[in-house]
């Protein structure tokens, strides 16, 4: 199966999911998605022996336990606060090279921290409006996209060649771009939400965004592997399709929620 062909295969589940499947069953699809992605994690994390299944299979309940939760709401925020505090700090000192986890129980954690989170604000975002939903996730589609055109013709200032060697400045420049006239345009479909306040919101999910991205990247390298699975063939894996939205998800969730926007 090639990359194309890949592409349109999830298209079509992915699509009547979003729109027509019962909350329940949309959050039990997303936890194993979530699964998935752990037990790629655990895998480039090098934990030993049958603890990358165990520790897919603890996601995937987790997230159950906490859809289940009276306190579902409370708890979701506890996960974007969490996510906020990762992405906007750790990890950004991580690939800064001034702080590694390499230990077992830290990259268990951290690994919690990148996908849990995520699975939370597809749950919720999709609750309040799947067009919502989409309309975040294509955000981020259209900031990869942006940024992979525009490095490949103008790139020329490598923004972190240590991690990432085809990522550029340009290429940031680009997705910005494409990112100002896509929430200039959907600005409206959001109550409350203003071109300002669309463009602010756009811009930090572009930085996020990267951050996943780069973060992703990073883990492979000091992993030795191109992917972080074979799962989707021409894509790689679970985590390759899902770096970006692991950091940008949550992000977004928690500023629609306390922006009152949702």
């Amino acid at each position: 199966m090639n990359r194309l062909s890949t592409a349109v295969l999830l298209l079509a589940v992915f699509i009547p999911a979003l729109f027509f499947a019962p909350a329940v069953l949309w959050a039990l699809l997303i936890a194993l998605v979530a699964g998935a992605a752990a037990f790629e994690w655990a895998r480039i994390s090098a934990f030993p022996l049958f603890l990358p299944l165990m520790y897919a299979i603890g996601m995937g309940v987790l997230a159950v336990i906490i859809y289940l939760m009276p306190q579902q709401a409370g708890a979701m925020l506890v996960l974007y606060a969490m996510a906020a505090v990762f992405w906007g700090l750790v990890a950004p000192l991580w690939l800064a090279g001034r702080w590694h986890g390499t230990g077992f129980f830290v990259r268990a954690l951290v690994g919690t921290l990148v996908i849990l989170p995520a699975w939370a604000a597809i749950v919720a975002l999709r609750e309040h409006s799947p067009l919502l939903l989409l309309g975040v996730m294509a955000l981020v589609w259209i900031a990869d996209s942006a940024a992979y055109f525009a490095g490949r013709r103008f790139g020329r200032h490598k923004l972190a060649p240590g991690i990432s060697p085809g990522k550029s400045w340009e290429g940031v420049a680009g997705a910005a771009l494409a990112l100002a006239l896509y929430a200039s345009a959907i600005s409206a479909a959001i109550h409350g939400l203003r071109v300002p306040g669309a463009l602010l919101l756009a811009a930090a999910l572009l930085y996020f965004s990267i951050l996943g991205d780069l973060f992703e990247s990073w883990m492979k390298r000091v992993a030795g592997v191109k992917d972080s699975g074979t799962l989707l063939p021409g894509h790689g894996g679970v985590l390759d399709r899902i770096d970006a939205l692991c950091a940008a998800l949550p992000i977004a969730a928690g500023i629609l929620y306390f922006a009152h926007w949702i």
